[in-house]
């Protein structure tokens, strides 16, 4: 601790709690507070400090619950421009809202610092005079953590006077209503709900605040980085209207991912893909809009690429590699082939809105081959971005399923592409409507349309597979036997999800085959046209016509099942549904009829075609989530495969996603995830999802390596310890059985081991995937 720091801390030690916090005005104090200047050129002493030193801490110990969309009092703490931003009391997820709220998209929706205290942001440092006093006493960072230090967490398992849950009531205080929520309040200090800082970092952040809480300013490009952007930013920007069309394309597909250059050696630097009113060679000027696809208001769109400013988290991060070869691949699918572009299309709701209608001058097989060659990316974006907290959206989609896909070379015929046209105005989606939506009326004009759209379709699959021609799984792209993105699998987490390459854990319920018109639509539908900031209405809306889109999904799984048996399977799928849904369904089945060409050997259809698919997706599967080369026995690594065999409702008490690091006899350390799969008798109702809930076939999925962005329990266990761990999951039956299993192996939000145990997890995460590693999120964290 140099000089500085070790004054700031003997100042803290000697006066904290000593100032009656109530009785001060601050501006008689400290004057009246404006924004501060606090960034400097990343070498400059203060900047390099904060990098080295303080930065590190903020993000293990705070971007931790302060990084996504649901971050308490919208404070980001993972960028320089989230923390001068400061805190708000507005929500971002209001679901009964009748009309659609402002945008508080950081990096988007105010430029400037001053323009968000406009917007009702309060700061978190001191604005005031810039004296340690000042700092100290009239900044929030520094008031949260001396009440942290002053007021610890008792040594107990299950903490009073807290809560937890994702619905809490918000409490934001400003500077000015501190004293209150501390007197109030003595235990919610900073880290909530968590350990106390170590006393080496609680002196740095204090060190850091007390000194002005200087950051650094954005770090430039490499030479090498440069010469990238400007490669990707020329295909992107030229002239001609065919590359002016693949740009648009490219962004409304890309704008939320992470993108970074594969083959520069070392841990990426990621970029975002934005709109400008600017050309390459000129200072970005962003276009801000409410969707990718509003009108940019500018007469010429330039797409540009940013560094990502904030501190990469698991719950938004989507990495997307650009290299030479996915360089030539999108010369190869949108500049080469000989078509015309017309025009350009307008950015018209009616049009832009509608891929089928805004895209229809690029090639088909482009469009689809594109979405295909990182579909993991695709269907990703569907579940991560804005939707950290995701209920009423997600509560459309199982627990656990797999994903497939047409091939593009079998489906690029005339006719597949002819069909699409005709159907355009029954491809329509509600993402035209505006983010006040009243949604009964517009249900019934959507439902209408799906209607003649199935009709439609089966008609034109009647005829395309007549007599079962063509209809085997032949029809599945198998990712030229090198991508292992052909196959994909969800795992639902209540209000969250993840999507991981392969045919992961046991045999699911249902699957989905998407062929491109409902791959594309549902990116239009959940992503480019899903408004987090709508009101009720139009998220009510989006998860009902999500409805559709999932059964058309799995009625082209079904198609591969012989006719007989396809509509007790879909049945099946929707127990005790109403008589309007049981006529639906056998709408949406029942008029294909044409017979599969599978061969079947057994009477258990979906089982063998899973089998069967799996036998064929061979060379693109990997192993990277089973439970093999661990480092234990393998007796012990069976043991844990098996806990993929638990079922039943005694797991009810087990949470989504529960994280466990397993120390070897070799004194080596593995990392396996449990995934609680909630069944369902149906998953066509809106709300009271725990009406439909089936407990007797809950079942747990164990993998190797991190999935969920959300856990909610860690364990820790020595090798010795799996037998009786995973006995003691197989003889579970109620909460208490569960709280045992918590007092044995837990590591719970309490534990003085917390914050070491959460940098042993993170830092394996990082090492085993350093790529697809993000900062997890404690959000969700139980308090048993």
């Amino acid at each position: 601790m140099n000089f500085r720091h070790y004054f700031i801390f003997l100042f803290v030690v000697i006066f904290s709690g000593c100032a009656t916090y109530a009785s001060l005005n601050f501006d008689d104090l400290f004057g009246s507070a404006k924004v501060r200047q606090r960034t400097e050129l990343p070498n400059h002493p203060d900047s390099s400090y904060f990098l080295s030193e303080v930065k590190p801490i903020l993000d293990k110990r705070c971007v931790v619950c302060h990084a996504c969309y649901d971050a308490p009092c919208q404070l980001k703490l993972s960028s320089v421009e989230g923390i001068e931003r400061g805190g708000s009391k507005k929500l971002v997820y209001e679901g009964t809202r009748l009309t659609a709220t402002k945008p508080t998209r950081l990096f988007e929706d105010a430029q400037t610092t001053e323009e968000w205290r406009q917007n009702a942001f309060f700061p978190v440092l001191n604005e005031r005079e810039q004296s340690l006093s000042a700092n100290l006493d009239a900044g929030l960072i520094a008031r949260m953590l001396t009440q942290k230090q002053r007021h610890p967490l008792p040594e107990v398992p299950q903490l009073e006077g807290f809560d937890f849950s994702i619905a809490r009531q918000q409490v934001c205080p400003t500077i000015e209503e501190y004293a209150d929520y501390e007197r109030q309040n003595p235990t919610w200090g900073m880290p909530f709900g968590m350990p106390n800082l170590s006393d080496n970092e609680y002196n740095t952040l204090i060190g850091w605040v007390g000194s002005g809480a200087t950051m650094n300013s954005p770090l430039p490009l490499t030479m090498e980085e440069q010469q990238l952007v400007d490669e990707y930013e020329l295909l992107l920007n030229k002239s001609a209207r065919k590359n002016q069309l693949t740009a648009r394309y490219i962004y409304e597909h890309l704008f939320l991912s992470h993108l970074y250059f594969s083959e520069i050696e070392g841990q990426p630097r990621f970029f975002t893909l934005i709109r400008s009113a600017t050309p390459p060679g000129q200072p970005v000027e962003r276009i801000v809009t409410r969707r990718p696809y509003d009108p940019p208001g500018v007469d010429r769109v330039y797409y540009r690429l940013i560094p990502e400013q904030g501190t990469i988290v698991d719950k938004t991060h989507m990495p997307f590699a650009l290299n030479e070869r996915r360089l030539q691949q999108w010369y190869e699918w949108f500049i080469e082939p000989e078509y015309t572009v017309s025009d350009l299309p307008s950015y018209q709701i009616h049009v832009a809105a509608n891929p089928m209608t805004a895209f229809t001058a690029l090639p088909y097989r482009a469009r689809f081959s594109f979405m295909l060659d990182n579909a993991q990316n695709t269907i990703m974006a569907y579940i991560k971005g804005p939707v950290c907290r995701g209920q009423l959206a997600l509560n459309v989609i199982n627990d656990h399923f797999w994903i497939f896909f047409i091939d593009p070379e079998s489906s690029d015929i005339p006719e597949i592409n002819q069909f699409y046209q005709e159907q355009t105005n029954n491809l329509k989606l509600p993402s035209e409507l505006d983010s006040t939506t009243v949604p009964l009326t517009n249900w019934v004009a959507y439902s209408r349309q799906q209607a003649r759209y199935l009709e439609a379709r089966a008609q034109f699959m009647n005829k395309w597979f007549k007599d079962g021609q063509h209809l085997t799984t032949d029809i599945l792209w198998k990712g030229n036997e090198e991508n292992p993105n052909a196959a994909l699998t969800i795992f639902r987490h209540f209000d969250s999800a993840s999507v991981v390459q392969g045919m992961v854990g046991s045999k699911p319920k249902t699957a989905w085959i998407l062929d491109y018109a409902l791959l594309e639509r549902i990116h239009y539908l959940l992503v480019a046209g899903f408004d987090v900031y709508g009101n009720f209405g139009h998220q009510l809306i989006t998860r009902m016509f999500m409805d559709f889109l999932r059964m058309e999904g799995e009625s082209n799984f079904l198609a591969l099942l012989p006719n007989e048996v396809r509509h007790n399977e879909f049945s099946s799928w929707y127990k005790d549904q109403s008589p309007q849904f049981s006529a639906f369904l056998q709408r949406n089945v029942a008029p294909f009829s044409q017979p599969t060409q599978v061969k079947y050997k057994t009477n258990n259809h979906k089982s063998e075609l899973f089998d069967i698919i799996r036998n064929e997706m061979a060379p693109i599967l990997h192993d990277r989530y089973d439970i093999v080369n661990t480092g234990l026995s393998k007796s012990n690594e069976a043991l844990l495969a098996s806990i993929n065999n638990i079922s039943g409702d005694g797991l009810i008490a087990v949470p989504q996603i529960v994280m466990v690091m397993v120390k070897t006899n070799n004194g080596s350390q593995q990392l396996f995830t449990m995934l609680h799969d909630n069944a369902h008798t149906n998953i066509s109702s809106l709300f009271a999802e725990e009406r439909n809930r089936d407990f007797s076939n809950d079942g747990l999925s164990f993998v190797r390596g991190v999935i969920g962005s959300y856990p909610a329990a860690y364990f820790s266990l020595n090798e010795d310890q799996i037998h009786n761990f995973v006995s003691s999951l197989k003889n579970m039956n109620n909460e208490q059985d569960y709280i045992k299993l918590l007092d044995n192996y837990a590591v719970r939000r309490t534990s003085p081991e917390f914050w070491s145990f959460s940098d042993e997890v993170h830092a394996f995460y990082q090492r085993t995937q350093p790529i697809e590693f993000g900062l997890l999120d404690y959000n969700r964290f139980e308090n048993r």
